[in-house]
């Protein structure tokens, strides 16, 4: 699905991959393994692909992560995985990049944080080092300022001149300011360069949401650029996932934005993958994209006393995505499918019929019944334990699938 962007970006590609320039916005996301370790970081590389990462970055930070950058992005072609490999780099990619030109080579783009690339002159000759070698091989860069590593000469100047001239403007707005004066000067530096502007791609994270908004609104205004979309730490479960909506939504919505990552804090063990669905999801809930097929369930009330409603979507969701590797590969346009798992007789007719498969199970006091609705139309009833009816309504989805979205050839 491809929408109208407001803000109007120069294209850039990366690998196979546009960003920017009325493409849709794009999903990426980063490992959190040992870059080093290249067989555990390919495999996290691939999982976040399958989930729904378009870009999938990883930290190069150390001599052994840079070494082992060809390997990862070999195992993940060896799998079948084109997902755009991206290198983080921070005070030390000028000497990495040049040092491993085979790491330089495997890397479909680099991300420099122009705050932490060096101080005083060494900052922009450094910098200008990173620039030349992805002219040298052909790939474009993120110029990425963080609100935690932004350049203090930058802010100590700003803060200086705010009192001296008597500007009035809070510390909060200085520091918006230098975000968007480092993205820009950093962006022009790059051009002086030699990189072109299809090679540039800015990003200027922080914390809070009201500061990304007010930062991103005035970015647009003053770049063409594509711009990357995220808090820099959005936090963990409800809290990061609320915090990243409300900034990066409203942000889309005004059509600013062209790739986005949600950067939630997994739990110890956690599934790095959830930051993907996450982003996928916000996707598809603004209409901007489709990448799986959504499944509607009831929250719950007095009238839902039985669990089995919620651990059937639970089930389904579990089993959508265990299947959609392999369904994106077979079927032209199932990421558009819908589904409904409801609760009880209030809703759960209506939205079932609404859905492309919805079935509707029994509240406090209803009959032992299961009608299920295909398109609209009641198709059949299942009745029987919870296994039969997670079995019955999962054969009905896997026909649907089979029989009305097109083979892929």
């Amino acid at each position: 699905m491809e929408t109208v962007r407001l803000h109007k970006t120069v294209g850039v590609r990366v690998g196979r991959v546009q960003v920017g320039g009325g493409a849709p916005v794009v999903v990426q996301s980063m490992t959190m393994t040992d870059t080093a370790d290249a067989a555990a970081t390919a495999r996290q590389c691939i999982e976040l692909a399958e989930a729904g990462s378009e870009m999938v970055r990883v930290t190069v930070n150390l001599p052994e992560a840079a070494a082992a950058v060809p390997e990862i992005k070999q195992r993940m072609l060896d799998a079948g995985c084109t997902a755009p490999l991206i290198g983080d780099f921070h005070y030390n990619g000028h000497l990495l990049l040049t040092r491993y030109p085979a790491c330089a080579s495997a890397l479909d783009k680099y991300r420099i944080n122009p705050g932490n690339v060096g101080t005083g002159k060494r900052r922009d000759e450094q910098f200008a080092t990173i620039c030349k070698v992805a002219i040298d091989h052909a790939r474009p860069v993120r110029i990425g300022v963080n609100g935690g590593s932004l350049n203090q000469e930058l802010v100590v100047a700003k803060m200086q001149e705010n009192t001296t001239r008597g500007l009035g403007k809070s510390s909060e707005e200085i520091l918006n300011e230098c975000m968007v004066i480092s993205g820009i000067e950093s962006t022009e530096l790059a051009l002086e360069t030699g990189l072109r502007k299809d090679q540039i791609i800015i990003s200027c994270k922080v914390s809070r949401p009201r500061d990304l908004l007010a930062i991103y609104r005035d970015l647009a205004r003053k770049t063409d650029q594509p711009l990357h979309l995220g808090l820099t730490e959005a936090g963990m479960g409800t809290k990061g996932l609320v915090w990243s909506a409300s900034a990066i939504g409203i942000l889309l919505n005004e059509g600013i934005g062209d790739t986005i990552r949600v950067s939630l804090t997994p739990r110890p063990g956690g599934d790095r993958r959830e930051e993907v669905y996450a982003a996928c999801e916000l996707l598809q809930a603004l209409g901007l994209r489709s990448f799986a097929p959504s499944v509607t369930a009831c929250p719950g009330c007095g009238r839902t006393t039985s669990s089995t409603f919620q651990e059937l979507a639970e089930r389904t969701q579990d089993y959508i995505r265990s299947q959609m590797p392999e369904w994106k590969k077979r079927y032209e346009g199932v990421e558009t499918l819908t589904l409904a798992v409801m609760g009880c007789v209030v809703n759960g007719p209506g939205e079932s019929k609404a859905a492309n498969i919805g079935i509707s199970l029994p509240g406090t006091g209803e009959a032992p019944n299961c009608p299920v609705f295909i398109d609209g139309e009641h198709f059949t009833t299942l009745r029987g334990t919870y296994d039969e009816l997670a079995e019955g309504f999962r054969a009905l989805v896997d026909n649907y699938v089979a029989t009305r979205y097109a083979a892929r050839t």
